[in-house]
C-alpha cells in the first residue's frame, strides 16, 4: 500500500511539474506577444536604428511572425516539445547556449543567499530566544527590522560603505568569491529576518511542549533542549518555506545583478524583456519553473528527513 502511495505521489509530481511548465510557456509567450512594439523592427535595432521596409519584411517572415498568433504558438510548443529553445534575437546565439553562461551565476548567489539566510535566522534566534526578555525583544526587533529592508535599497547601502567608502570589497563583477558577498548579504538579511521570525515563534511554541518541559525536569540545559529536542520540530515551518524563497531569490536577483552588474539570468531576463526577445525570455522562464520544481521536491525530501513521522503518516492514511 505504501508503494502503491508513493507511486501515486509520483504521479502527481509529475503531472503538477508538468502543468506548471505549459502554464509558464503559455503566458510567457502571451506576455511577450502583448507587449508594444513590432518585434521584427526591434529585432533589427529598433526605430532608432531606422530599418528598411524590406529589412523588416525579410526578419518577418524567417521568424514567422507574419503568421497567425494561433500558428506562431503551436510552432513555438512544438519547439518546446521537441527541446529546441531558439536563437535568441537580441543575441544572435543559441538560447541553451546563453543559458549555460548566464545560470550558475545566478544559481550561486541564490543558493548562497539562502544557506546566509539560514544561518543569520538560526543565529538570531538560537542566540535571544528564552535569553530574557530584553535579549528576546531585541532579537523579535532585529528580525522584523531585517524582513523589511528591501534587497535593492540594501545592496545600495553596502555597495556605498563597503565598496566606495571603506574599499573593502569590489563594487561589480561576478568573477571572484569577494564579488559575491555584497550580493548575497543584500538577498539574505531581508530573507533572513522573516525566516527568523517563522523559526522564532516555532520554537516558542515547541519550548512549551510537555516532552520539552520533562527535559528540562531532568536536568538538561537550555541549549541541550534546543539542540535535541526542539530544533527539529521549529525547523520545519522554515523548512516548508525554503522552496518558496527560493523561487524568491530567483525573481530578486535581476535587482541585484544590475546593482552589481553580475552576470546572471536576472539581469539577461531583464533584458530580454525590454528587447521583446521571446525565445530568450522563455528559456530563462522555463529554466527557473524547473529549478523551482526541483527545489521544491528537494525541501519535501529534507523535510521527511528532518520529521521522518511525515513520510510515515502518509502511509498510514491510506492503510486500510
Amino acid at each position: 500500500m505504501i508503494k502503491h502511495l508513493a507511486s501515486q505521489r509520483l504521479i502527481g509530481r509529475i503531472g503538477l511539474s508538468l502543468g506548471m511548465l505549459i502554464a509558464s510557456a503559455a503566458l510567457t509567450f502571451l506576455a511577450v506577444r502583448m507587449m508594444p512594439g513590432d518585434p521584427a523592427t526591434i529585432i533589427l535595432g529598433g526605430a532608432m536604428a531606422n530599418p528598411t521596409p524590406g529589412a523588416v519584411a525579410a526578419i518577418t517572415k524567417e521568424y514567422g511572425l507574419d503568421r497567425p498568433l494561433i500558428m506562431q504558438y503551436g510552432f513555438y510548443i512544438w519547439r518546446l516539445l521537441h527541446g529546441d529553445l531558439g536563437v535568441s534575437f537580441s543575441q544572435h546565439l543559441r538560447v541553451a547556449e546563453v543559458l549555460r553562461q548566464q545560470m550558475l551565476p545566478t544559481l550561486a548567489l541564490a543558493s548562497i543567499s539562502l544557506l546566509l539566510a539560514w544561518t543569520l535566522a538560526l543565529l538570531s534566534v538560537f542566540c535571544t530566544v528564552r535569553r530574557g526578555r530584553v535579549l528576546s525583544t531585541i532579537g523579535a526587533s532585529f528580525d522584523i527590522s531585517a524582513s523589511a529592508l528591501p534587497p535593492f535599497w540594501l545592496g545600495i547601502v553596502l555597495l556605498w560603505i563597503f565598496a566606495f567608502r571603506l574599499h573593502l570589497l569590489p563594487p561589480a563583477g561576478s568573477s571572484s568569491f569577494a564579488s559575491l558577498i555584497m550580493p548575497a548579504f543584500s538577498l539574505a538579511i531581508p530573507l533572513g529576518g522573516f525566516l527568523a521570525q517563522v523559526t522564532r515563534e516555532s520554537l516558542e511554541i515547541a519550548l512549551d511542549q510537555p516532552f520539552i518541559l520533562s527535559a528540562r525536569m531532568r536536568g538538561l540545559s537550555l541549549g541541550q533542549v534546543l539542540r535535541r529536542h526542539a530544533l527539529r520540530h521549529a525547523l520545519l515551518p522554515g523548512i516548508a518555506l525554503s522552496a518558496w524563497a527560493l523561487g524568491a531569490l530567483l525573481g530578486e536577483t535581476a535587482v541585484i545583478e544590475a546593482i552589481f552588474s553580475r552576470k546572471g539570468l536576472g539581469r539577461t531576463l531583464v533584458y530580454a524583456v525590454s528587447a521583446q526577445d521571446m525565445p530568450l525570455t522563455t528559456g530563462i522562464v522555463l529554466f527557473v519553473t524547473v529549478a523551482y520544481i526541483f527545489a521544491s521536491l528537494g525541501i519535501e525530501l529534507i523535510y521527511e528527513l528532518v520529521d521522518p513521522r511525515l513520510a510515515t503518516s502518509r502511509g498510514r492514511r491510506v492503510s486500510p
